[in-house]
């Protein structure tokens, strides 16, 4: 989140796709989840003319505890995290998303992911609202309750909660070396001191919120609703794609007629001894080159071998019967 102002255009986008396009091209699989996400924010931030009239202006979205609490508006709760005030303001944001995005959806699975970046988004917004309603109580009110903010950075940092959870390295957060797991701690003070306009409590509610998903996650053997509905909602999606995939790439048998070619045979074919075509059980003459059947459905007798011109002459009666 920032509350900062508006900047004219630093021209920074190039440079932002110029990394995602670099970095997908290297992945072997695509996360797609963390691709729509990169793209929602970066239109939601040009707002090309298309969506123009449909996406809310951002003075309709600032996400403002006060306004939030008194109208109980849930489009500035929600929304708020996916607009931008500046160029530098998305695309640092975006370059983060790119890195912890891509590394967590590919270990977590891109279902597994999104249910995570969902309880994250309203979780990060929720405490973020807690802690500025809870600041009334000490007469923080104008500082916190009445703050104006946008951006993903809450979400980001409970994500960098999530991503180095596990983790026993040291990692640099702006030219310190600090243990992974307390990168994100550090990260929140440094940028507190030396980056004004920043929100100090939508930060800090991104990094409780990733340390209650953990929480949460390791008590629970199973998978959330959430992750369980979008599981069956993918899987349902996908299947016309894999439908279409293995068509495509010839993983079903063609099928002639009564018979097919194929790696596979069942009992209900017979195997033509001389040009190998599986014919029907119930046909008696090889539907390919008119060959008498013999014996049962997959004779056993191969070494009968017919040249090339008899075997041209056969198929040229069979058709043209």
């Amino acid at each position: 989140m920032d509350g900062v102002v508006r900047r004219p255009s630093r021209g920074m986008l190039p440079f932002l796709a110029l990394n995602v396009a670099n970095e997908f091209y290297r992945l072997e699989r695509k996360p797609p989840v963390t691709a729509g996400l990169l793209l929602a924010n970066t239109l939601i931030y040009l707002r090309p003319s298309v969506l123009d009239a449909l996406l809310p202006t951002i003075d309709e979205v600032w996400f403002n505890p006060h306004i939030i609490v008194k109208n109980r508006d849930l489009k500035r709760f929600f929304l708020s995290a996916f607009y931008h005030m500046g160029e530098s303001h998305l695309v640092y944001n975006m370059l983060s998303l790119l890195w912890k995005g891509v590394q967590l959806e590919i270990s977590m699975g891109s279902v597994d992911f999104a249910s995570m970046v969902a309880a994250l988004l309203a979780m990060s917004q929720g405490i973020t609202l807690a802690l500025a309603k809870m600041l009334v109580l000490f007469d923080y009110d104008k500082a916190y309750y009445q703050e104006y903010a946008v951006g993903f950075s809450g979400v980001l940092f409970a994500m960098k909660v999530v991503l180095n959870s596990q983790s026993d390295d040291y990692t640099y957060v702006h030219g310190l070396i600090v243990p992974s797991r307390y990168a994100a701690w550090a990260e929140l003070v440094l940028i507190q001191m030396f980056v004004p306009g920043v929100s100090f409590l939508g930060h800090l509610g991104g990094i409780l919120a990733g340390m209650l998903y953990l929480h949460f996650r390791g008590e629970r053997i199973r998978s959330d609703p959430l992750t369980m509905l979008l599981r069956k909602v993918v899987g349902v999606l996908s299947r016309p794609v894999r439908y279409i995939k293995d068509y495509l790439t010839g993983q079903r048998r063609r099928t002639f007629g009564r018979g097919s070619v194929g790696r596979t045979r069942s009992d209900a074919v017979w195997r033509c001894p001389v040009c190998t075509f599986d014919n029907a059980v119930s046909l008696r003459r090889c539907e390919m080159c008119d060959t008498p059947r013999e014996g049962g459905a997959f004779p056993t007798n191969r070494n009968r071998e017919l040249s090339a011109e008899e075997l041209r002459r056969r198929r040229l009666e069979r058709f043209s019967s």
